[in-house]
């Protein structure tokens, strides 16, 4: 399993159905997209700013949360679904330290 964290957007739709129905747990229905591709909810949040909703998922893999991202948004409730994995930047910097020695700039 891998950490994935989505970040989103509700549409339109999903806010008219938030208000016709002020006590609806979108919890569950993040739990059950989760569980259908394999995975847990870690957890679940509504935020404020550029973001409407962000959530941690453990999942099988990056397909799964695209397979999820897919599907949600196909629903016409949510939009721009940020997936994101966690990375460990020592290795990622230590890499780029062997590449940085290896690249040429253009006219160098």
């Amino acid at each position: 399993m891998a950490k994935f964290y989505l970040m989103g957007n509700y549409t339109a739709k999903a806010f008219q159905g938030f208000i016709a129905n002020p006590d609806t747990d979108r919890g569950a229905a993040i739990k059950a997209v989760a569980s259908a591709v394999g995975g847990k909810v870690l957890d679940y949040d509504i935020v404020r700013g550029s973001y409407d909703f962000i959530v941690s998922i453990d999942a099988p893999n990056f397909e799964s949360m695209a397979a999820a991202k897919l599907a949600t948004e196909a629903s016409g409730a949510v939009t721009n679904i940020t997936i994101m994995e966690p990375i460990n930047i020592n290795s990622a910097a230590k890499l780029a330290a062997k590449v940085a020695a290896s690249y040429k700039a253009p006219g160098k």
